[in-house]
């Protein structure tokens, strides 16, 4: 799919803006990792604990259980308030558990993604809106403001 310009009131990201974002990026993403583990982990637990429909169990078992359910309740709430974060700069969150972003950014005639996960040291590769991860390259040069879209340079929008 060919746009024919950037979506109006949309943020695009140039690799020199997403860098700049990446020490917050970095923090939020710290947490969200942490907490999507965390209640994953949690969730395993609760599920081999739970009774099943065919046993009783005690209602101070049934007590704790609705207990566990409503802290694993109030942290899903939790980890979607930081993907809401995220998506107030203007961030995509890709995968919670690996800490996997996307920031929007205009190529050519296109728009794309710079791609970043938690670990790498800068934003270093972008991809197609539909390749996702697996169609990830290499910026070549980060600073380049090239119009050619598929030599791998990524460009930002004119204001």
């Amino acid at each position: 799919m060919v746009a024919t310009g950037p979506e109006p009131g949309k943020k695009y990201f140039s690799v020199a803006e997403a860098n700049a974002t990446l020490p917050l990026v970095r923090a939020i993403l710290r947490d969200i990792t942490d907490l999507a583990r965390d209640l994953h982990e949690r969730q395993e637990r609760l599920e081999r604990v739970r009774p099943s429909e065919r046993k009783r169990s005690s209602d101070v078992h049934q007590e704790e259980v609705e207990h566990v359910i409503a802290e694993i309740e109030r942290d899903h709430e939790r980890l979607k308030e930081y993907g809401r974060e995220l998506a107030g700069l203007g961030i995509e969150l890709k995968d919670p558990f690996v800490g996997l972003i996307d920031f929007p950014c205009w190529m050519g005639n296109r728009e794309v993604y710079l791609c970043w996960r938690l670990g790498e040291t800068e934003v270093g590769f972008w991809h197609e809106l539909d390749a996702g991860f697996a169609g990830r390259q290499k910026i070549k040069n980060p600073e380049s403001r090239m119009p050619a879209p598929d030599a791998g340079h990524v460009q930002t929008p004119e204001r």
